[in-house]
């Protein structure tokens, strides 16, 4: 959060991969600044940024819930997580996307 968090995040993703002809999504915070001195084209957008956060907050609760009743190791707790990702992501429908899986919304 912050400016300088987000040109330090910037400067290692651009050190590590191709990024001179990507569009980013942020919604604001420092991250426009930063796009700016890395001279990146950002592009705010709240209408993905609040599925992101309703997904984080699924999770969030999902892991809550996990903590509170989970006796398994961490092998089968990384299983678990595995297989709730692949379950929200393909199985699932969500009301923001009109009925569809996330993984169909991106396919279409």
């Amino acid at each position: 959060r912050g400016t300088d968090p987000a040109a330090a995040f910037l400067h290692r993703l651009i050190e590590k991969h191709d990024v001179a002809d990507t569009e980013f999504l942020v919604d604001a915070g420092g991250y426009l600044t930063a796009l700016a001195r890395h001279e990146l084209s950002g592009q705010l957008d709240y209408q993905i940024r609040n599925h992101i956060e309703k997904w984080f907050q699924t999770v969030t609760m999902r892991i809550d819930r996990f903590h509170s009743f989970w006796r398994g190791s961490q092998t089968s707790a990384k299983q678990w997580l595995r297989r709730f990702r692949h379950h929200y992501n393909h199985e699932r429908p969500n009301q923001a996307l009109d009925g569809q899986t996330p993984a169909e919304q991106i396919q279409n």
